[in-house]
């Protein structure tokens, strides 16, 4: 019942003013010159939730290494059926994250406790192929970010925070974003990036 209760959180309306999301495309400068905000398109990517093994590692580097905000904490009983994990009637943690939007873009970690999940017949990857996912952020501090993320235990740098320049669109400017690339406590491809002006 919770976790129905959180699931419908996250389809839950907000209200019909745009500046929230006007705010944030503003403050992303060139990447998002070109694009224009579109209430006719019907759907926008909401949150992405992972599946963790260990929500003190995944906290320090969601929450404390990148900055987002913790906004809800439950303790849920899965009915396994609806999300496809773990048996009915097991135990599961939800934890909330978001960033400076106050409706998209947020990281959800799902860990089940009771009982836990077994060990990763593999170990987590350490390069992309087919069916991997990056989950792109864009931050205040690229540099501080990713040296906080490397810090937290169980994380894998790929390389050191670097300068990319992409074309602009449509003729515009280039693109300059200062960052790096991560992959977090349970295996999962972060880039954190930092557009500059």
């Amino acid at each position: 019942a919770l976790l129905s209760a959180a699931l419908l959180l996250s389809a839950c309306a907000t209200p019909s003013v745009e500046t929230p999301r006007a705010a944030a495309s503003q403050s992303t400068g060139r990447a998002m010159e070109g694009v224009a905000i579109n209430s006719t398109i019907p759907t926008d990517v909401r949150r992405a939730t992972i599946i963790v093994r260990d929500m003190a590692k995944s906290l320090a580097f969601w929450r404390d290494a990148l900055g987002l905000e913790l906004n809800y904490d439950i303790e849920t009983t899965l009915s396994g059926v609806n999300l496809p994990l773990g048996q009915p009637g097991s135990k599961a943690r939800l934890v909330l994250l978001n960033g400076k939007d106050p409706y998209i873009g947020w990281i959800g970690l799902f860990q089940p406790v009771d009982p836990p999940l077994p060990d990763a017949a593999t170990p987590y990857p350490t390069r992309l192929g087919s069916g991997s996912t990056v989950i792109v952020v864009n931050t205040d501090d690229a540099d501080k970010r990713c040296a906080a993320a490397a810090a937290v235990p169980g994380t894998l740098m790929t390389g050191p925070s670097r300068l990319q320049v992409y074309p602009g669109r449509e003729g515009r400017p280039d693109i300059r974003v200062r960052g790096c690339n991560v992959f977090d406590p349970d295996g999962i491809a972060v880039e954190i990036n930092q557009l500059l002006h």
